[in-house]
């Protein structure tokens, strides 16, 4: 059985990965790390008596109640860390979200155990620091999935350029200009995926698919003018590699992040994952829609702030994540998101990425610059 430590495992894709090591007798939790969910934890827990759990918030952590006999509880950040050091996974999933995931990931780099990556942060911020270090990476989100299943699992395949797909978000079709007074629940109506609401509020602004252009420079070696996004409502064709001959070779699948988590956890064995077949036999229409930076200006801001490197990405992340929340808590306007982010990035002086420590300070003053900015509207 494959050991696996799941770091994330209450957020929205901590429990699919659940669900596909439920699927098959092939994995064993061994580690369960949460940030706040002292309940939902505990549940796991109990379910899957893991060798070592942890959460990372050290209020919540008090809060866990009576554990099963062999489970090794720690808290905070650094017991988090040790869970990762002392379970002997033979793969580690970062699927929480934010800059912290950072932080794992390079844990497991430093631990020499292949990663299954669901957290963008992961390469946004820290692709410097962690391409050069980690021993093997398997993408989970689905349009790196697409590439790399297109590649015939090779992250180091020789190809022409790749195309990444856009669902286009809650706003597909409207002007950004137009934007302005749209509520929280408005952006939060995804079109073809369910996910938590962070990631939800960027898939509406474009700035996810800023990130996983970035994302894609560092996982496929690729350079930016080599790599584009289009605009696909159906969210059928998941992302598409172009080859020197004119051929093209798309990944196809119904929505769901079930099939790229497994197969990061199975590959190259495809199983099961309870997906039904697409059927060419009915009327099926696939349509592509260029992508106009103009409606979407947080998504140019990504393409900049990854062309020039260093800490920006970072300053960028940093300021969106509070942007969005003050969004998502009614004390921004969605427009006002870009405002923000833009601000922090043009007053963030860029350096070039040394280490993880550089990174967390300018995370921390990009995240307080923010605030500040949001405060003084």
């Amino acid at each position: 059985m494959k050991k696996v430590a799941l770091v994330g495992s209450t957020g929205s894709i901590g429990r699919q990965v659940i669900n596909v090591v439920c699927r098959t007798e092939k994995f064993k939790l061994v580690a369960l790390i949460a940030n706040s969910s002292a309940d939902e934890l505990l549940r796991q827990i109990k379910r899957f008596t893991p060798q070592y759990a942890a959460l990372t918030d050290l209020s919540a952590a008090k809060s866990v109640g009576e554990l099963p006999d062999g489970v090794k509880y720690l808290s905070g950040e650094e017991g988090a860390l040790t869970a990762l050091e002392s379970c002997g996974a033979d793969v580690i999933v970062v699927a929480c979200g934010g800059f912290a995931g950072l932080k794992y990931s390079l844990k497991a780099a430093e631990l020499g155990i292949p990663l299954a990556l669901a957290n963008k942060e992961t390469l946004v911020c820290g692709g410097d620091l962690i391409m050069p270090k980690i021993k093997e990476i398997m993408p989970v989100d689905s349009e790196h999935s697409a590439i790399w299943q297109c590649l015939n699992f090779d992250r180091n395949a020789q190809f022409d350029s790749l195309v990444i797909t856009a669902s286009g978000g809650a706003f597909r079709g409207r002007e950004w200009n137009s934007l302005t007074n749209v509520t929280a629940a408005e952006a939060l109506r995804h079109p073809t995926w369910k996910m938590g609401a962070k990631i939800t509020v960027d898939c509406a602004t474009l700035l996810n698919k800023g990130y996983e252009i970035i994302e894609a420079h560092h996982l496929y070696g690729a350079p930016y003018e080599k790599i584009s996004a289009v605009i696909h409502p159906q969210s059928i064709v998941h992302s598409m590699v172009r080859f020197a001959d004119g051929a093209t070779l798309a990944q196809l699948s119904y929505p769901t992040m079930e099939l790229p988590i497994q197969l990061a956890l199975t590959y190259p064995e495809r199983l099961d994952c309870a997906l039904p077949q697409l059927d060419f036999t009915k009327a099926l229409s696939l349509e592509f829609l260029p992508l106009k930076r103009k409606d979407y200006p947080l998504y140019g801001l990504a393409l900049d702030c990854g062309q020039e490197g260093g800490v920006l990405p970072t300053a960028l992340n940093a300021a969106s994540e509070v942007a969005v929340n003050a969004f998502l808590k009614g004390a921004l306007r969605f427009t006002d998101i870009y405002t923000v982010a833009d601000k922090v990035v043009c007053r963030t002086a860029n350096e070039r990425v040394q280490s993880y420590e550089q990174l967390d300070l300018a995370d921390i003053f990009a995240r307080g610059l923010a605030e500040k900015i949001i405060k003084e509207a």
